[in-house]
């Protein structure tokens, strides 16, 4: 009998230690004690002059930057307040040359066949200032460009009809005044229109430049007192703890924010205050002076397309006495500064009320010869020297109130690149003053 061989005994598999369960760690994380070692650094008074150390360090540097912004804000305004008044006499400008152009073309219709030469060349050079101008506005403000390619537009329009009512004038042509009338109606209901829009926006922009001016003297003095109150805290709070009475570096960092507070708050509000007198005097005077020339010439042309509608302009002799009126009111705005303007434009009007008292006395010819002649004593003699007079004036209030906004920029101290510095200087020297009590605690 065969005996059967045994099988071998189970063999148990090796107990393998288990893993320690995750989420349950062993020891406190590495975030945790990075966490702890920074809360050491401020414990106790060492720890609070760490902070402090660091407050009027921070705030020692944004004083810095709010110092620059401080100036760079009344700098910026400064300077676009200039080129943006720039704009605004530009756009003036082109006003004036227009409606100059339209009296050139309403007078020398009266004459009637060839138009007086002189006349036609001075049409011919306000066109082409004007023209000259609208490019020039259009590279200086490119948000003007939309509106002032429309006016050239519109411009196009009235050239087309000017050429028109001459040809026909030329040939003695009933229909060339009609021309004329639509040319000026073009003019006053589609130019004109445009350029009011446009200086409506450069004042618009103008005074908040020139609000805008104010806004700096708050960034310097906004920071720079918040810096000292903070370095007069750490003074105070290191003299409680130390027992000494001035910690020197930090009163220095204190004694500079002052310093730079108290000289450029004073310089950022001489700035603001001449640029308010400017705003109120000579840039006023440059407004209401040029929009006296542009009535002035309003109602030059108005005056001559009475007498071209023969009996039946009564709606153009309102419209004179509308501008004539607006006229008068404007130089009264300029007052003293311009004496002579008021006495030489009345001199005008007094031409004016005897020409419209011989057309209405049914003396037409008459009246057209002194609105057309040359001589002492007629419409355009007296309009010449009114218009002589009020233009050199007018580019001594431009140039005025262009110097005075340059001088104001001129007159800041340069903060504006030196804020930054000045900041960082403060934060050393208030960093240098709490290390040196820090020592102690070593």
């Amino acid at each position: 009998m065969t005996q059967t061989a045994s099988a071998p005994p189970a063999t148990r598999s090796p107990v393998v230690p288990q893993a320690a369960t995750p989420g349950l760690p062993t020891s406190p994380p590495v975030q945790r004690q990075q966490l702890g070692r920074v809360a050491q650094l401020f414990e106790g008074t060492p720890g609070k002059m760490r902070a402090m150390l660091i407050l009027a360090a921070v705030f020692s540097v944004v004083f810095g930057l709010t110092a620059a912004q401080g100036f760079n804000q009344s700098d910026g305004a400064l300077s676009r307040a200039e080129a943006n008044t720039a704009q605004l006499v530009r756009v003036q400008a082109i006003h004036t040359n227009l409606v100059s152009a339209n009296a050139d073309a309403t007078n020398s219709f009266l004459v009637g066949g060839l138009e007086p030469p002189a006349q036609r060349q001075h049409f011919t050079d306000a066109m082409t200032t004007a023209a000259k101008l609208i490019s020039e506005a259009a590279t200086a403000q490119p948000a003007d460009q939309k509106a002032l390619g429309e006016l050239n537009v519109t411009l196009l329009t009235y050239q087309g009809l000017i050429e028109q009512a001459r040809a026909n004038n030329r040939q003695g042509l009933p229909l060339g005044s009609q021309y004329l009338k639509d040319a000026s109606a073009t003019l006053q209901n589609d130019s004109l229109p445009l350029l009011n829009a446009l200086v409506t926006a450069n004042q618009d922009r103008v005074d908040t430049e020139f609000n805008g001016v104010n806004l700096g003297n708050i960034w310097m003095l906004t920071g720079g007192l918040l810096c000292f109150a903070i370095l007069v805290f750490a003074l105070w709070w290191l003299a409680k703890r130390t027992h000494r009475w001035v910690n020197v570096p930090v009163a220095a960092a204190a004694a500079l924010v002052l310093l730079t507070t108290v000289i450029g708050g004073a310089s950022l509000a001489g700035a603001a205050s001449s640029a308010k007198d400017t705003r109120k005097n000579a840039y006023a005077d440059t407004l209401a002076l040029s929009q006296a020339r542009i009535s002035a010439y309003d109602a030059k042309s108005n005056e001559s397309l009475t007498l071209i509608a023969r009996g039946s302009g009564t709606a153009f002799e309102v419209a004179w006495k509308a501008a004539a009126n607006n006229t008068s009111d404007q130089l009264r705005a300029v007052g003293p500064l311009a004496p002579g303007l008021g006495s030489a434009w009345d001199n005008y009007r007094g031409v004016h009320v005897a020409i419209r008292k011989s057309d209405d006395d049914g003396f037409w010819d008459k009246a057209v010869d002194q609105a057309i002649g040359s001589s002492n004593g007629t419409s355009n003699a007296t309009f010449k020297t009114f218009d002589d007079q009020s233009a050199g004036k007018l580019a001594d209030f431009s140039d005025q109130t262009r110097a005075e906004l340059s001088d104001a920029r001129n007159g800041l101290p340069p903060i504006g690149w030196l804020g930054l510095p000045i900041g960082i200087a403060a934060a050393l020297l208030a960093a240098w003053g709490f290390s040196q009590r820090l020592e102690e605690y070593r």
